[in-house]
């Protein structure tokens, strides 16, 4: 018994990496930019289907389909910012919710409309197919899937740390005025902070396609995993989104193994509950003034 609850938790860990991994992304957003994407899940679930035709028509792996992936969804942040999002930045936050969850309204009536509500599986030929350590059987997918999204995760905690750009953009997070008095093109500096944000949901999206269908209605369930993921790891902490992301992953598993599944949400937002109420500012987030 204690060697099954073991991997159950192991594989919560693996799971919550790529929560975490999607969630760092809106953690980025909101850091620097200070716009909350309330259409973040839809972009996720964006992902899956673009990892899901990638295979059903290319049979190339969603392993491998998150980079090219990544890549466009960074130039629509890009695009999205530049254009449509910037003209919103420092407006009134009622303002902002109305244009993000507008855009997510938008996209999950696209993906009605062009996939329909059924959920498309991603029937790769390891999917059920387990490693064998020790006591433990760790399923392979999950494995693949957490080490890519440590991966990107510590690529762009180094791009963050050792780059001029990086640098830049931290500089804006911590004080925008005099980022701006020294120079630094703040509004370019949005625009690659919203699409690097959403190239971490991308990747994240094709990561979760690997462990879950493709469907339109778990984008508003995304959404909110998210949110509840950087409330917990603390809202601009980008170690808080993997932490929130690895704690919330292991609840679900835990509550799905020893009371039911349907308990998984129930355990994560008493995790939430729990975290408010003893540390309002998150995990590792900073307490306000």
């Amino acid at each position: 018994m204690s060697s099954i609850l073991f991997s159950v938790v192991i594989q919560g860990v693996m799971t919550g990496l790529v929560y975490g991994l999607m969630a760092l992304g809106l953690s980025v957003i909101f850091g620097v930019v200070r716009v909350v994407n309330f259409a973040h899940g839809e972009f996720a679930v964006i992902a899956m289907y673009a990892a899901f035709i990638l295979f059903a028509a290319l049979r190339l792996d969603p392993l491998i389909a998150l980079v090219p992936i990544a890549l466009v969804f960074f130039g629509v942040g890009y695009l999205l910012q530049a254009t449509l999002i910037n003209a919103f930045v420092g407006r009134p936050e009622h303002e902002q919710f109305i244009l993000l969850v507008g855009l997510a309204i938008i996209i999950v009536n696209g993906l009605l409309m062009i996939f329909g509500p059924d959920a498309r599986p991603t029937n790769l030929p390891y999917a059920f197919d387990s490693f064998l350590i020790g006591p433990l059987i760790i399923d392979k997918v999950r494995i693949y899937a957490a080490v890519a999204a440590f991966g990107v995760a510590s690529a762009l905690f180094a791009f963050f740390r050792f780059t001029r750009t990086g640098t830049a953009i931290r500089a804006c997070a911590d004080n925008l005025t005099a980022a701006a008095v020294v120079g630094l093109d703040v509004k370019r500096l949005y625009a690659l902070t919203f699409g690097i944000g959403l190239a971490c949901v991308g990747a994240a999206g094709a990561l979760l396609v690997t462990i879950a269908d493709a469907a339109p209605n778990l984008a508003p369930a995304y959404t909110l995993l998210a949110f509840t993921i950087v409330i917990i790891g603390g809202l601009g902490s980008m170690a808080g989104a993997l932490v929130g992301g690895v704690l919330i992953g292991v609840s679900e598993a835990l509550a799905g193994f020893l009371i039911a599944p349907s308990m998984k949400s129930m355990f994560s937002f008493a995790l939430l509950i729990a975290v408010l109420v003893l540390r309002p500012q998150g995990l590792l987030g900073r307490r306000m003034a």
